[in-house]
């Protein structure tokens, strides 16, 4: 009896799948480099930068566990601990 291989998370993916995973990635990106800006400019905006940040983490870490991407998940576990102390500290 033949069985059928198996494929991976992305050949498997559902447009609704897909789709969230875009929105994480696209939205995460274009936060990143916004709370990136907000940070390194130090023009008082630290609070809204690491809220960015907090955010951006987040989506990609949502992206880790739709695609079981454990490492990167690690490193945005990493990532919202970072923003939280920023919040912390600014505050």
């Amino acid at each position: 009896m033949q069985t059928e291989p198996e494929h991976s998370a992305a050949q498997q993916a559902t447009p609704d799948h897909s789709a969230v995973v875009k929105f994480c990635e696209v939205t995460g990106s274009a936060l990143a480099i916004i709370y990136a800006v907000a940070i390194a400019s130090n023009t008082g905006r630290e609070l809204l930068g690491f809220t960015l940040l907090l955010i951006s983490a987040s989506l990609f870490a949502a992206w880790a566990v739709i695609d079981r991407r454990w490492a990167f998940l690690l490193l945005q576990g990493f990532y919202i601990a970072s923003a939280v102390l920023g919040l912390i500290r600014w505050a």
